[in-house]
């Protein structure tokens, strides 16, 4: 046994010997920094920061983006791009791709990838609609009219277009017919007599005899120079860009949240699905919603997820709200009263926060302003009517509805400046305006303190308001013409929104007032504004909603 034991230990020694002598691995075996990495330059400028480069992975439906450093570098993490070839892709204002760009990704190897980018041949074709509104003369009053039409189509539709004053006006008369979720690859009428009034409380005939100085009515060319807003730099560029392509270019995907379990979901704007995704794969799954109100336009928009965690959505001009049954996934519908119902009935907007406290659920009806309330109990609708601004008698022109822990709903006044508080129990509304008259606040949510996070569409801002104090506090964005659509707070102290006309989503530090901005790597119509904080930096979930794909922006220190 001695003797065993004595060669076990010689053999011991000898191990640790070979061990202390052995030469390390090759630095080639190492785990490289990143996939793939490089530089972008430009003969005019040399490097180039805050240039978004794009990867995709031939076949895949993802993309990845990352943005140039101070001295044009980028890098793809190795976790973020698996093995394959790439099609690389850059986005700089004024600037696009010299030739085709590729790469090919290998395991345990760090690809390399010089980017060259030569001046835009037609700078027109990329300008962002905010870049079209600082290009075109004309007072921000005159320009504040085109802000109605972007839901649809881009400016750069309107400025290219050749229309005079009489023909424009044919044209607004033509778009107030048409349904709020068309685009140009799927236009939808309203039915009956229902229109929109695209004017807005302006004076059509003005603004249709400006349009016609700054289109290609009367010159072959612009008479005015093209302008671009400066890149992005410093902590702008500290940020990774998920992209997922949906199955096809119909899809127009509004509202985008998650639920607990971190499956991606969507509204549909300009068809009846309620869309699910896997982030992980990119698969997606659409349940088609029942037509209630055939020969009525059909689309989706506000998207609430309730305690149980199944979708609730607001189904527009089929005049109903349903409910997703995650376990059964069948639709339960409620649709407006016939007689309260009308040609332009249109439920887009819920709130459910507060439904677990009556069992009551809030709607908006967009015609004629009024608010309703749906008891789960009785299942009867019950109608608050419209509300007022007592100092001008003008009615309320709510666009978003959402409510607190106490079920008191807080509605938005996009016709005016006014936030206005119901009292759940009382009914009574209070009317609160914001420091910027006129800001046109659209959509927002109510965070754990109870305070009312929104953006000001008309005020380029995100407001907050405190019930503590009844004050409103402002945040201007720092990009011009932003126009937000929404905001929302996240647990880590900082608030987002994100722009319909920039193709920027902007993150506030509430604590120091500072904005950092992200550009996206492609031309799109950013609506709702959902952050999972379930880290810190929280990560943005968006939908693309002219551009078909669901959007990640993760944000590093």
């Amino acid at each position: 046994m001695e003797t065993k034991r004595a060669l076990i230990i010689a053999g011991g020694a000898l191990a640790a010997i070979f061990l202390q002598t052995a030469p390390a691995r090759p630095q080639a075996e190492a785990q490289p920094a990143s996939a793939l990495s490089g530089q972008v330059t430009s003969a005019e400028e040399g490097p180039m920061e805050g240039v978004v480069v794009s990867a995709k992975k031939d076949g895949s439906t993802i993309s990845i983006s990352v943005a140039t450093n101070a001295a044009g570098r980028f890098a793809f993490p190795v976790a973020r791009l698996e093995p394959g070839h790439y099609t690389l892709s850059a986005r700089a204002a004024g600037y696009e791709l010299d030739g085709i760009m590729a790469a090919d990704v290998a395991s345990g190897h760090e690809a390399k990838a010089e980017i060259k980018l030569k001046k835009a041949k037609n700078l027109s074709a990329h300008l962002t609609n905010a870049e079209w509104l600082i290009s075109m003369p004309g007072t921000d009053e005159q320009k504040r009219f085109l802000l109605n039409c972007t839901t649809c189509h881009t400016l750069e539709r309107i400025m290219k277009s050749t229309h005079d004053a009489d023909e424009f006006m044919q044209v607004f008369h033509r778009m107030s017919l048409y349904y709020p979720g068309s685009t140009p690859l799927k236009p939808q009428r309203l039915a009956g007599t229902a229109s929109r009034d695209v004017e807005r409380g302006g004076n059509g005939r003005k603004t249709a005899e400006w349009l016609a100085t700054v289109n290609l009515s009367e010159e072959p060319t612009w008479t005015f120079s093209l302008k671009t807003q400066p890149r992005l730099t410093g902590k702008s560029t500290h940020v990774i860009i998920t992209e997922y392509d949906l199955p096809n270019r119909l899809i127009q995907p509004h509202d985008v949240v998650l639920d607990r379990e971190g499956n991606v979901w969507y509204s549909d704007f300009g068809q009846m699905f309620l869309g699910k995704m896997d982030p992980k794969t990119g698969k997606v799954t659409q349940y088609p919603i029942p037509v209630v109100k055939p020969g009525w336009p059909e689309g989706t928009l506000d998207l609430e997820f309730d305690t149980d965690d199944n979708p609730w959505i607001g189904v527009m001009y089929q005049s109903a709200i349903a409910k997703f049954d995650r376990k059964t996934e069948k639709f339960q519908m409620w649709s407006t009263p016939k007689e309260w119902d009308t040609d332009a009935g249109q439920l887009g907007h819920i709130a459910i926060e507060g439904t677990p406290v009556d069992n009551k659920v809030w709607i908006k009806n967009s015609d004629g302003g009024n608010i309703y309330r749906l008891d789960l109990i009785s299942n009867k609708m019950e109608n608050l009517g419209s509300f007022k601004d007592p100092q001008t008698g003008k009615r309320i022109g709510t666009y978003g509805i959402d409510s607190d822990a106490q079920n008191n709903a807080y509605l938005l006044d996009f016709s005016a400046g006014n936030i206005v508080r119901i009292d759940a129990k009382t009914k009574n509304a209070t009317v609160y305006r914001t420091p910027t008259p006129d800001s046109r606040p659209r959509r927002g949510r109510v965070d754990r303190e109870g305070r009312l996070w929104f953006a000001e569409y008309q005020g380029d801002a995100i407001g907050m308001f405190d019930p503590k104090t009844e004050h409103i506090t402002e945040w201007k964005v720092p990009t011009a013409w932003s126009a937000p659509y929404d905001a929302v707070a996240d647990r880590n102290g900082e608030a987002w929104t994100a722009s319909m006309l920039t193709d920027r989503v902007a993150r506030l530090d509430i604590k120091s007032g500072q904005y950092t901005e992200y550009m996206l790597p492609r031309p799109t119509n950013i609506r709702r504004v959902y952050v999972d904080d379930t880290k810190n930096p929280s990560a943005l979930w968006i939908g693309s909603n002219h551009g078909a794909s669901i959007v990640k922006i993760e944000p590093f220190n």
